[in-house]
């Protein structure tokens, strides 16, 4: 049968290559970002629901951690990839599930209800991103809908910490070491570099901080403790800032009672030369604050300013804070500021807030990229509790990157707010790291 043009040759990658040839029932495959993986795992699943010869109709599921995630990452591919003379009627849309004349189904699955993979066996499948669904998915919806039929499963993606994705892969390690091939759990793993080009592994140096880079392009276990910050070093980041009145002002707010904060950023060229962030001023009302307070004080700073002043920050609208009994804060941010910025006055705010782990990584790579640029600095007479957070704010101990909030109450809120700014211009995770060429694909 000639396959369709969607299944272009793989590079040859003795790991990738040991993965699909896989033995194990269960398989952990935490490799680098775009390195072929979830491919792999596709191709797979398709293969396998060619091939069934079964006296049930066999069912197979490509699952992500929501609904929208697995129709972009899988719906179109899988289209693709089945042979049309192989398909017994149209693709349903409404479903998204494929069948095959041999009686199989596929069905693009999210896990964001995890109990949609219940109620009817299954003979295989794919978990993509495992590290972003609940921690209660696989053991507890996934695992036992493939005991009937003794299905097998693949469980893929990128760490995020040390958290359930981490636990089940050393499990998976541990059993394998032990066992071989008889095993009935794998694990593999390769890093970006080996599939990418030299360039593009490069410029992801660059734009990550040495952490995220490890996670992100090697499929590390990074285990975040201590400083949520911590590539800030007072001595590399802490300059005198320049402001310039015609340039666009970036206010990043964070929606809090006690302290009251805003960020004040401006991209400009930055001591070191090179074109980026500077935090060159701040509002800090320590207590009984609001947003209007907050809003005040910054008009009498920064109201004469002349070119355009841009909002960023919490997507909530401070659902904790002042719109408990005023409505949403962005309301009242455009209520007073407004009528002093006028036409210039903008709002650039996510319809959701990003992950929070996304957020410090985000920050993390502005301090200091893997290849060691620095492009975000704070100015630290104007912005003394920007360089206070930056040193104080503490992650969890034991979690898997997550803000200690309890620890120390009066931190993490203007450093929150500057996160929400460099998580919506300079994204770790953008559309672009999803459309980069993959080298021998």
């Amino acid at each position: 049968m000639e396959l369709p043009p969607r299944w272009t040759q793989f590079r040859l990658h003795p790991a990738g290559e040991a993965y699909s040839q896989s033995p194990h029932r269960f398989n952990v495959v935490s490799a680098g970002r775009r390195s072929g993986k979830t491919e792999r795992g596709k191709r797979k699943t398709v293969i396998r629901a060619m091939e069934a010869a079964t006296n049930w109709e066999p069912r197979y599921f490509l699952a992500a951690p929501t609904r929208d995630q697995a129709h972009r990452i899988f719906w179109d591919d899988l289209k693709a990839l089945v042979p049309k003379q192989f398909l017994s009627r149209r693709p349903s849309e409404s479903n998204l599930m494929v069948s095959l004349i041999n009686g199989a189904e596929i069905w693009v699955v999210g896990m964001d209800k995890p109990e949609r993979i219940e109620g009817q066996p299954w003979d295989g499948g794919i978990l993509d991103e495992l590290a972003n669904m609940k921690p209660t998915a696989w053991i507890q919806n996934v695992r036992p809908a493939l005991s009937d039929r003794n299905g097998w499963c693949d469980l893929i993606g990128v760490p995020e910490g040390r958290n359930h994705y981490y636990e089940i892969d050393r499990a998976a390690k541990a059993l394998m070491a032990a066992e071989g091939p008889k095993s009935e759990w794998g694990s593999y793993t390769w890093f970006s570099s080996d599939i990418l080009t030299p360039a593009e592994i490069e410029a992801a140096k660059r734009d990550l901080d040495e952490l995220t880079y490890q996670q992100e392009y090697e499929g590390s276990f990074i285990s975040f403790e201590g400083r949520a910050y911590y590539v800030f070093d007072e001595r590399i980041h802490c300059k005198p800032l320049k402001y310039d009145p015609k340039q666009a002002l970036a206010l990043c707010f964070d929606f809090n009672v006690e302290p009251g904060v805003c960020a004040i950023a401006q991209e400009q060229t930055l001591p070191n030369g090179l074109e980026g962030t500077g935090i060159i001023g701040e509002v800090h009302i320590p207590r009984n604050s609001n947003t209007p307070a907050v809003c005040r004080k910054i008009i009498q700073d920064w109201g004469s300013h002349l070119g355009k002043v841009v909002c960023y920050g919490d997507a909530t609208g401070g659902a904790t804070g002042t719109a408990k009994v005023s409505g949403s804060d962005w309301d009242l941010v455009k209520a007073e500021l407004k009528p002093v910025f006028g036409e210039r006055l903008a709002f650039r705010v996510k319809a959701a807030n990003p992950r929070e782990r996304s957020r410090i990584n985000a920050v993390n790579s502005r301090l200091k990229s893997a290849s060691g640029e620095v492009r975000l600095m704070v100015d630290p007479i104007k912005a003394p509790r920007v360089v206070k957070d930056f040193e104080g704010v503490q992650l969890l101990k034991g979690g898997s990157g997550e803000i200690d909030k309890k620890s120390t109450p009066m931190l993490t809120h203007i450093s929150d707010a500057i996160g929400y700014y460099v998580d919506y211009c300079f994204p770790v995770v953008s559309e672009t790291m999803h459309k980069i060429q993959l080298a021998g694909l």
